[in-house]
């Protein structure tokens, strides 16, 4: 096997061994110790010598790990007693407790960083080095927000089912990092909600993992050559991945048509609408206005009714949506910057050029904030 196809077998491979490891009686926390070594033990030896049941050599050596690290610990006599000998080698159980372990990962005693973390780390397959590279943090900062996690769950057993919005919060939260260091988030967290939708058969899985499709077919089309943001009306659709668009939009119709909708599912939508419209001018937006109305109604959230202030300026015109938009707290991120663009496009430069200005000193990001500096400049002078 080439590295890569190592790398690529030994991700999908990592929960469920940590998985078999747990379901014998290792602590989370030493479980993915023992995983960790066993992966590291692999890269070194498969390239030579592959083993004929990879995840079974995987569980071997991971469990021989373990007990080895349980005997070399006098303070954990006790639970060495109580664990089995090793197994006889043999081909690995066909439990998957992928599941279990989404759950646990996600679980509600944990800060989102630290979910998305420890997700990354026992599910993702990713090394430490890579999620600190990723959250451009040091690698020993990440190091020890994994460790107090993997300590606070480590008491956690198998026994309930895990709540499915959590699992899903914290693999949109890893989708939206996007791509940083050498490890593209985005496409780890479609494979890993690819995972999770093949280990349980629920709407609001599919939603997600249709609303990643779409948003991620527009990735190339989102940044200039020099890097500066291209908001969505003025991209090039032509390099839209209409693959990815395509499997985004079926997916989220087999989920709609089971009636349980969700918010994801009405995220998806409204990316879908856009994904459809050949051009800016022909989007949909009075079905886009009616989708998130379903989506206020699920979520109560005020990001949502601001971003419904846009679409409805769009659909009914910039002072009907300059209305809906004077309902909401100024405060909102990105409020001054969607009352930028409604007063531009009312024919106001003079009001959008100065809250551009204010707009840009309030952004998240770098190309946010040049972006906007840009568009009041371009007010300000004509060009």
């Amino acid at each position: 096997m080439t590295p890569r196809m190592n790398e690529a077998l030994l991700r999908s491979l990592t929960p469920s061994v940590l998985g078999i490891l747990v379901r014998r009686g290792a602590d989370f926390a030493a479980a993915e110790d023992a995983v960790q070594e066993a992966l590291l033990e692999a890269v070194r030896v498969w390239p030579d010598d592959p083993p004929r049941d990879a995840k079974g050599w995987l569980v071997t050596v991971a469990w021989r790990r373990f007990l080895d690290a349980t005997r070399s610990d006098a303070a954990r006599r006790r639970r060495e007693d109580r664990v089995d000998e090793e197994p006889a080698p043999g081909p690995a159980p066909a439990v998957d407790d992928t599941l279990q372990l989404y759950f646990l990962c996600a679980h509600p005693s944990l800060t989102p960083a630290s979910a998305v973390a420890l997700t990354l780390r026992a599910v993702g397959g990713l090394t430490t080095r890579q999620i600190a590279q990723a959250y451009l943090v040091p690698e020993a900062t990440m190091a020890q927000r994994i460790s107090r996690a993997k300590r606070t769950v480590s008491g956690v057993r198998f026994d309930r089912p895990g709540d499915v919005a959590t699992v899903l919060r914290v693999l949109y939260l890893v989708f939206n990092e996007g791509y940083s260091g050498d490890v593209d988030l985005a496409a780890e967290a479609i494979r890993l909600t690819r995972q999770l939708a093949a280990s349980i058969d629920h709407p609001e899985v599919a939603g997600l993992l249709a609303l990643m499709l779409l948003h991620h077919a527009r990735r190339a089309s989102r940044t200039a050559p020099d890097g500066t943001l291209v908001p969505l009306a003025e991209q090039d659709r032509s390099r839209w991945d209409t693959a990815s668009i395509a499997e985004g939009v079926g997916i989220l119709q087999a989920a709609l048509a089971r009636d349980r909708l969700g918010e994801f599912q009405a995220q998806a939508a409204i990316a879908a609408l856009h994904a459809d419209a050949p051009t800016a001018e022909e989007t949909d937006w009075v079905q886009i206005v009616e989708w998130y109305d379903e989506l206020e109604r699920l979520t109560d959230s005020p990001v949502v009714r601001l971003n419904r202030a846009v679409a409805v300026g769009e659909a009914d015109g910039p002072r009907a949506g300059l209305a809906a938009l004077a309902e909401l707290d100024d405060a909102l991120p990105r409020h001054t910057a969607v009352a930028a663009y409604l007063h531009e496009r009312d024919g106001d430069p003079a009001t959008a050029a100065r809250l551009y200005a204010e707009a840009a000193h309030q952004a998240p990001s770098l190309a946010e904030r040049d972006y906007l500096t840009r568009r009041a400049a371009h007010l300000n002078t004509g060009r």
